[in-house]
């Protein structure tokens, strides 16, 4: 009897579907480049952080991401903007966050660290800001700059105290508002004329107004808390 032939019916395979294999290389590759940016870094730059963390999310969770920094800065822009302070006050970010350079001219009286109405007017909105939830992550460094032009009042005997007590009066303003209730959040350090932005003697050493005036000073620095942990 003859042997029937069998008739082999063979499945066929369904081909594999390797995408994601595009898409979890471009994701390593990110992550690798993420890392060696942070290890290659002498410190953290903050800004570039948060534009690197976003870029991530962006890449990889294909989702908007908000960066505080940026945000805390452009309402900063806008404090100084509604009330005409531009040629008194400078918003500006570093590799730490966003820094405000206030002229003491425009903030204090000649020799005092008491506060002028547009001071007043100017800290309170800042303040409020700072009071924000989203904002209560960010560090307070307030730092007091005086020229070289030396002083000896009854209250300030040198150019350090003077510095310090303008630095401590922006503070204890902020702390008024309730900025930073329990002081864990805020400090005030005095540079006198150690740390001037311009020098105050040309080189035969005669007084350079402008850049006296440039030097009398108070900065405002607001941070992250996690700027200065590494």
């Amino acid at each position: 009897m003859a042997r029937g032939k069998r008739r082999l019916q063979y499945k066929e395979e369904e081909p594999i579907n390797e995408d994601w294999l595009a898409t979890y290389a471009d994701a390593i590759t990110l992550l690798m480049a993420f890392f060696v940016m942070l290890v290659s870094f002498s410190k953290v730059e903050i800004p570039m952080f948060e534009k690197v963390q976003a870029g991530i999310a962006e890449q990889i969770g294909k989702r908007e991401v908000v960066r505080p920094t940026q945000v805390l800065e452009t309402d900063l822009r806008d404090v100084v903007f509604n009330m005409a302070l531009d040629s008194a006050v400078n918003v500006s970010t570093d590799d730490e966050g966003i820094l405000m350079e206030m002229g003491s001219a425009s903030f204090f009286q000649p020799g005092s660290a008491n506060l002028t109405n547009d001071a007043v007017l100017f800290l309170k909105d800042v303040g409020d800001l700072l009071k924000e939830p989203r904002y209560l992550g960010f560090q307070v460094e307030v730092s007091g700059h005086t020229d070289d032009s030396p002083i000896n009042s009854p209250r300030f005997p040198t150019n350090w105290d003077l510095a310090a007590g303008r630095a401590i009066a922006v503070v204890r303003f902020f702390a008024a508002l309730g900025v930073d209730p329990d002081s864990k959040r805020m400090r005030a350090i005095s540079y006198g004329d150690t740390k001037p932005k311009l020098p105050n003697r040309n080189d035969f050493g005669e007084p350079i107004p402008e850049n006296r005036e440039a030097n009398r000073r108070i900065e405002i620095r607001v941070f992250p808390k996690y700027s200065r942990v590494f």
